[in-house]
């Protein structure tokens, strides 16, 4: 009798449940033929990108492969292959007509590169979507016979070889740089190690930005000697002062004997940054300070390299301290050493490039190619498939822009380069802004008082390159020049800011001067905008500019005109 009402209550509770369905207006499932299978599967990979260039510290490194598939029926197998190898395969998915999914894979070496996605439905419908891309080492030698580079920007990794230096004692970083975000600074009893055994043979040269500091009144600066006190194997660069002046030196042994150059001196006080190489050669030594030869020393003969294992960088360090030439608190930039004695004339151009403090060439990528900088994108830009320099060019985009950290770009004195080809939809658009954030006015923001705006203005038919710069208390206005917007041509744009005026130049030629009070002011200026207002000048609607732009430098010197037009016809 129980089991019996038991059942009757599940038949009734089933019952209810039914009715209610059905009058709740929810309908029963029902099935549904998919109909006949109308195509392979659609693949979409969205990173990498075609073509896009990998720059890491690492010599090995790992990318996320990211990708869509779908399919009208349903998906019944994914590959995932890197260079022609499988990495990831997979059947079981919860849409299986849409698949968003993504693999990481941790073996990417240096050189060209492949990802496949194959993509494979029910029917036995196969479609396969390739990327090509590449992965180079953070640094590519700039200059012929480059042996060595270190250009201090957080950390003390050699990008020639990419080795790390040894830290003896308790080392930080000087907070200032002459280029890059930042530079060395040795404190007691610490300084820098690095493998040095001779093998950049017996002619070559150093270079590096210099900052003097006369505490501790004398000090190593690059030191690669032996174990013994006689140094007659390697070089001993050093320096030796007083409060007001320091003279740098240069020791060279050649095996039985030792070589001296006794250098030129520096004005401890002027808190300046000198370039400071020498050269070694068979025959001679020779000390340049800013590109000016200071001293010729004489080599009886070679440079003797025996016992020689390892540089040191900030200090006498082990081989030799017994003068007291021990730590170097003065700060030291770009580190290069060349396998060649360079001429004057080569020194002067490292000085030059050193002036370079960002170039964006486009390529195809929005890598920065002085100090591998981080560049944010923000929305969606492209490349316009057109240049003026290599394969390709920055096209914007509505709500794109790019963004990059000011900091080691900005300086009294400040230049722009780019070719330019101006798209006047919409009519108005930011170009290049370091500015400082408007709290007052967060959804406008237009605080003129420090930084830079270079910004555009006009109709259909011609529009106006025009700068303003932020002095302090004020701002000051440069009204620059018209590009003929239906000429439909590449313009080369350049503009300079000095402690007194600003230039704006195109293709060559100067538009206008303007006249600064006092000189730029960078206070919060933490940010640099790349074809767009965006996001600190935004207060008159200057926003993304859809216009094409190629080979972008930024420069921490006044360009002369001569300088402009020379760069435009590289």
């Amino acid at each position: 009798m129980k089991n019996t009402i038991n059942k009757l209550f599940g038949f009734f509770v089933f019952a209810i449940l039914f009715s209610s369905c059905e009058y709740d207006g929810i309908d029963p499932i029902t099935q549904v033929e998919p109909g006949a299978d109308a195509g392979a599967p659609e693949v979409t990979i969205s990173s990498p990108a075609e073509g896009n260039t990998i720059k890491v510290l690492d010599e090995v490194s790992s990318i996320t492969i990211k990708f869509n598939v779908v399919d009208d029926i349903e998906i019944a197998n994914i590959e995932v292959m890197v260079d022609g190898n499988m990495v990831a395969s997979m059947s079981d998915f919860k849409d299986y007509r849409i698949v968003n999914d993504e693999v990481v894979y941790n073996n990417i070496t240096n050189g060209e590169h492949t990802v496949t996605v194959k993509a494979t439905d029910l029917e036995g419908n196969v479609t396969t979507k390739t990327v090509n891309f590449s992965k180079e080492p953070p640094y590519t030698p700039k200059f012929e016979n480059e042996y060595l580079y270190l250009p201090f920007d957080g950390d003390y990794v050699d990008l020639i070889t990419l080795k790390a230096s040894d830290v003896t004692g308790n080392l930080d970083f000087a907070g200032e740089s002459f280029l890059g975000s930042n530079s060395f600074t040795g404190s007691q009893d610490a300084y820098l190690t690095l493998p040095f055994d001779g093998n950049i043979g017996t002619e070559f040269t150093a270079s590096f930005w210099y900052k003097v500091s006369s505490d501790p009144n004398r000090a190593g600066i690059l030191v690669a000697g032996d174990d013994a006190d006689d140094r007659n194997q390697g070089f001993r660069l050093f320096r030796e002062g007083s409060a007001d002046e320091q003279r740098l030196k240069l020791n060279v042994g050649f095996g039985t004997g030792e070589s001296w150059n006794d250098g030129g001196v520096l004005d401890a006080n002027a808190g300046e940054w000198v370039h400071v190489a020498f050269t070694v050669s068979n025959t001679e030594t020779k000390i340049y300070f800013d590109g000016v030869e200071q001293n010729t020393g004489t080599m009886p003969s070679a440079i003797d390299w025996t016992g020689v294992e390892k540089l040191t960088i900030g200090s006498g360090g082990e081989t030799f301290s017994y003068w007291g030439h021990l730590y170097d608190s003065s700060a030291i930039d770009e580190l290069r050493f060349f396998d060649a004695a360079l001429s004057q004339e080569e020194i002067q151009n490292l000085i030059n490039s050193s002036s370079a403090t960002l170039h964006l060439s486009f390529d195809g990528s929005y890598q920065d190619d002085v100090s591998n900088r981080e560049v944010t994108v923000v929305g969606n830009p492209d490349f316009a498939g057109d240049s003026v320099e290599g394969n390709n060019a920055y096209a914007g985009a509505a709500d794109s822009y790019l963004t990059t950290p000011a900091e080691g770009l900005t300086s009294s004195n400040f230049s722009a380069t780019f070719w330019y080809k101006v798209n006047a939809d919409p009519d108005r658009a930011g170009i290049l802004v370091i500015g400082p954030p408007d709290t007052e006015n967060p959804d406008a923001q237009n605080k003129r008082t420090s930084g830079f705006r270079l910004f555009r203005e006009g109709n259909a038919e011609e529009q106006r390159i025009k700068l303003n710069v932020g002095t302090g208390e004020g701002d000051s206005w440069n009204d620059g020049g018209v590009i003929d917007v239906t000429a439909g041509e590449w313009v080369f744009v350049a503009f300079t800011i000095s402690e007194t005026e600003t230039k704006i130049y195109l293709n060559g030629d100067l538009a206008n001067t303007g006249t600064l009070s006092n000189p730029i002011d960078w206070t919060g200026a933490d940010i640099l905008s790349i074809m767009s207002g965006a996001p600190r000048f935004t207060g008159w609607n200057h926003l993304s500019d859809s216009s094409f732009m190629d080979d972008l430098t930024l420069y921490n010197k006044v360009l002369t005109a001569d300088e402009v037009q020379s760069l435009m016809a590289e």
